[in-house]
């Protein structure tokens, strides 16, 4: 399964047409220890780039945007009872949501992997 990165450092990895978010190990690593993730609403209908969460820090708050549109039809409800979940396993357990993807080619305005890492390398 092939994952996806945007250049606000939130990755998505597709399968069968769902594709799950959240933000990269570099983001929540910038962003130090987590104390609060706003989940976006069940049915949330995002356009790709537009607003879909909130995270907050122990340094800073962040907005997290949709790197696809799609509609919300799944939350990560453990975050919000343990929001340290993204700290320790950002791209696998912290997961924030599930998106149904509703155009599957706007991947193309998205990274690969070592796209992303080269974007990250230029940016210390």
């Amino acid at each position: 399964m092939e994952t996806y990165y945007s250049k606000e450092h939130e990755w998505v990895k597709i399968k069968e047409g769902v594709a799950s978010v959240g933000i990269t190990e570099y983001a929540a690593h910038q962003l130090g220890d987590i104390t609060f993730v706003d989940l976006p609403k069940l049915g949330k209908v995002v356009k790709q780039f537009d607003l879909l969460a909130g995270i907050e820090s122990v340094k800073a708050a962040s907005d997290i945007y949709a790197p696809l549109s799609g509609k919300v039809v799944k939350v990560n409800e453990a975050l919000n009872d343990t929001p340290e979940i993204v700290n320790e396993a950002a791209e696998d357990a912290g997961w924030l949501a599930w998106l149904e993807v509703a155009d599957p080619l706007e991947v193309k305005n998205l990274m690969t992997r070592s796209q992303y890492d080269a974007y990250v390398k230029g940016l210390a």
